[in-house]
């Protein structure tokens, strides 16, 4: 063999001397940095060929910044360098040739500045889905589809992500128990109110979505299945500019929004704001078929309840960043929203015997209000002490106002239609969460390597006074029985560490550990029941990239991670939908626990495939159902099961079929099984599942952009909830308008009307099938503009010192 490969070789060598010169391969060095003398570390390094900026090789720059590009091809090439937080930037074009095939590239530094190259046209644009180093990044603000929706249907569309709006639980990669920031913020508040709030956001508001499956140590260690951070739009100009939206919608109702955001900028401080509004109305059809045994009767009860929902919501954020010195800069920032979420609607039930003879029937007249406002004040330090090291730090109150509550008025009428008697009661829960927080981060390069460490500490106060009334002759009497107030206080102090370094030209590493201690306090006052924790908890993360050659990239990461019960979900209180099906709280819920294990490959910097395994133990099970069948009832609540396994399998492929047209397909493959002992008996539930999503965006002529995309979810397990598939098409188009300072676009949402939610449960004598739909098909219209000096640069992004804590007051409000 080795004869064979050097006669091939001479003979090779020979040819070239009568034929033509072998085509040679060179090889690419260079540097990524911050500024002048901090690199860059982990950043997505691209080799672009420098005629129509098409992908060439991809790489992950080093601990210390550097990369490589080998076997290269002769030719004229940039170099495109990019991470989170950092503005892409592009390198001067430069030629690979005969007598130069080894060539190091000037230091290419990204700063929040875009850089813009006088010798070359990049052409190519973001993708609405790609993945980085330790996170998938969802790009939204270009894309078309997005336009005049909101949050949540574009969340609904980020690849592993499955919403389920009937019960309002989100879900990554099948499991349960993510975590949703905004800028970096975790939202403390229940996941119904979270759902509301994304709902009545608009998307054009949003710039991108980050999906992060085993965040490091420096993360708070809540969220066993990871983090979403849903990025808003910000300012990127110098001097004065802003922009403003305008959009409207219509599926069955109307759906109207428009933002306008601010920015100054000057030597010695940076004023920005943005506020937002949202109006919409939208139809929610459910089915529910309940089949309830008891003893020897067989009780069929087939209800169904068309509701109109109106979702309204307003927005703002603003602040100031003063630029003490060159080194040092100081902020405040405000932000809030007011939110108010109204739904009325006729419940109507029949109840049959065991031969489907109809016994008798009800109707519900339901009035749902929601009102959450939210104020939050920060205060924040950044620091530069020289050298690449850095300290930040933040103090910040927060203040949650909600009142929630149901009126029902129902009507039972005979088997002849003859009204019977009649049942007037509601229940009213005014809630207030105050949250105050402070914490403190330090970065400190070594020599070979990094150090982050930090400390935070947090107190939460909540007091929810759920009232429970009937009416009597016109009047309004408290039933003590169905009532309850209920106080939670919570302390958490926490401290990190963090070490990255570099083993070797080609290995990175990073050890993370993170220490937690909560005091917890929850007081049934109405039902003299208090529940009091204390506890100390170890999280430990592991993350190890290894670039095994130019193309080829292993990452492979582990992390330990808590989730503690929402305030709302600890509360006993009763909340009823209509006389025969409510959701109750439960304060003996304990944290669930998490470790995650991932190995991702990712290939020129673009195609990735993820492999990751989760124990979960003592699982905080949402919407679990339970049923008092000698009345009929059927009613949901919230428990710890012993414990779950997840198995997920993730692949991103982008593809460029034509210079005009580039697919971007992501594929996850999931197994989840649950395992206890519950409602009498063991439990072992076990479910394949996948999610699909492809998107397909076209460059037309004369600025027109298109795009098709569609997902698809197949069935899969929910708790005890077996769910059906779940999909949708969509399509649009956009148009630049006068020299790209605006732009026209108009989106179809789920052309074919396929989106819809349907599951069954049958464990023990539970037998319910659940059947919904909402105004999933809509046509938008969205234009924006842009206005002012466009060379402004952006406000900072930073994450506040109470960011988990608000997301736990979002989770279970209802």
């Amino acid at each position: 063999m080795k004869t064979s490969s050097s006669f091939i070789a001479a003979f090779v060598l020979l040819c070239s001397n009568v034929i033509a010169q072998s085509p040679s391969k060179g090889k690419i060095t260079g540097d990524v940095k911050e500024s002048a003398t901090k690199p860059l570390p982990f950043a997505t390094v691209l080799l672009l060929n420098a005629k129509d900026s098409t992908l060439a090789k991809g790489a992950i720059s080093s601990e210390s910044g550097t990369y490589e590009f080998e076997n290269i091809s002769l030719g004229r090439y940039l170099i495109s360098a990019t991470m989170v937080g950092f503005q892409k930037s592009f390198s001067a074009p430069f030629e690979l040739k005969e007598g130069q095939l080894s060539l190091k590239v000037p230091s290419l530094i990204v700063a929040e500045n875009t850089q813009t190259l006088q010798e070359v046209k990049v052409v190519s644009k973001k993708p609405f889905v790609e993945q980085q180093v330790d996170r998938m990044v969802v790009n939204v603000e270009n894309n078309i589809g997005s336009a005049g929706g909101t949050a949540l249907e574009v969340l609904e569309k980020a690849p592993g992500v499955t919403i389920d709006r009937q019960n309002d639980r989100l879900q990554f990669k099948g499991r349960q128990g993510v975590m949703v920031m905004i800028d970096g913020k975790l939202q403390q508040i229940s996941m119904q109110d979270l759902m509301n709030m994304l709902q009545s956001m608009p998307s054009d508001n949003v710039e991108k979505i980050e999906l992060i499956s085993n965040p490091p140590a420096k993360y708070d260690a809540a969220g066993n299945t990871g983090l979403i951070n849903i990025v808003l739009k910000k300012n990127k100009n110098f001097g004065t500019n802003g922009n403003y939206t305008l959009g409207a919608g219509y599926g069955r109702y109307e759906k109207l929004n428009g933002s306008l955001g601010l920015n100054y900028r000057n030597a010695k401080y940076n004023a920005f704001g943005n506020v937002s509004v949202f109006h919409g109305r939208f139809k929610n059809t459910q089915d529910i078929d309940r089949t309830i045994a008891f003893q020897d009767q067989v009780t069929y009860m087939d209800q169904n309840s068309p509701r109109v929902g109106n979702p309204q919501n307003v927005s703002f954020r603003g602040g100031v960043d003063f630029f003490v010195t060159k080194k040092t800069t100081i902020g405040v920032l405000a932000t809030g929203f007011l939110n108010q979420f109204k739904m009325n609607g006729v419940s109507r039930t029949d109840f049959r015997d065991k031969n489907q003879t109809l016994t008798s029937r009800f109707e519900t007249d339901t009035y749902n209000h929601n009102r959450l406002d939210n104020y939050t004040a920060n205060v924040n330090l950044k620091h530069d002490l020289g050298k690449g090291r850095e300290l930040t730090a933040d103090a910040d109150y927060s203040v949650f106002n909600g009142n929630s509550g149901n009126d029902l008025r129902t009507t039972y009428f005979s088997p002849s239609d003859e009204i019977t008697s009649k049942d007037v009661f509601r229940n009213i829960m005014p809630s207030n969460i105050q949250i105050a927080g402070a914490k403190i981060d330090y970065i400190h390069p070594l020599k070979k390597g990094k150090i982050e460490t930090g400390a935070k500490s947090s107190f939460v106060n909540t007091d929810n006074d759920m009232r429970f009334e009937t009416q009597v002759d016109n009047v309004w009497t408290l039933d003590p029985t169905r009532s309850n107030q209920f106080i939670y206080k919570e302390n958490i102090n926490a401290a990190y560490l963090n070490y990255s370094t570099s083993l070797n030209k080609k290995t990175q590493v990073q050890l993370g550990f993170r220490t937690e201690h909560t005091h917890s306090q929850g007081n049934s006052v109405t039902l003299n029941n208090v529940v009091d924790r204390n506890y100390v908890n170890l999280f430990p993360s592991v993350f190890v990239s290894r670039s095994l050659d130019t193309n080829n990239v292993l990452n492979v990461s582990y992390s330990r991670r808590i989730d503690r019960p929402n305030y709302r979900n600890l509360n006993p209180f009763q909340f009823f939908l209509d006389p025969y099906t409510f959701q109750q709280g439960n304060p003996n819920l304990r944290p669930q626990f998490t470790n995650s294990f991932q190995i991702t490959h990712v290939f020129k910097g673009a195609f990735s495939t993820s492999l990751g395994y989760s124990r979960i133990n003592d699982v905080i099970a949402d919407q679990i159902p339970k049923q008092i069948a000698s009345e009929n009832k059927t009613y949901v609540t919230t428990e710890n099961l012993d414990h779950q396994d997840s198995y997920n399998l993730t692949f991103s492929i982008p593809v460029t079929v034509k210079k005009w047209w580039t697919m971007q397909n992501n594929i996850s493959a999931f197994y989840n099984r649950y395992r206890s002992f519950y409602y009498g008996a063991d439990l072992d539930l076990g479910q394949f599942g996948a999610t699909v999503f492809m998107t397909n965006n076209f460059t037309l002529p004369k600025g027109y952009t298109a795009e098709l995309s569609g997902f698809w979810n197949s069935p899969t397990q929910y708790n005890l909830l077996q769910a059906k598939a779940q999909g949708q098409i969509s399509a649009g188009f956009a148009k630049s308008l006068w020299n790209r300072k605006a732009s026209l676009r108009v989106n179809v949402n789920d052309i074919f009307f396929l989106n819809r939610f349907a599951g069954t449960v049958k464990y023990q004598d539970l037998n319910f099938k659940i059947y919904s739909r909402w105004e999933s098909r809509q046509v938008r219209v969205s234009f924006t503009y842009r206005f002012g000096n466009q060379n402004v640069k952006a406000a900072r992004q930073r994450s506040t010192s109470t960011d988990d804590i608000r997301n736990r007051a979002n989770s279970g409000q209802n």
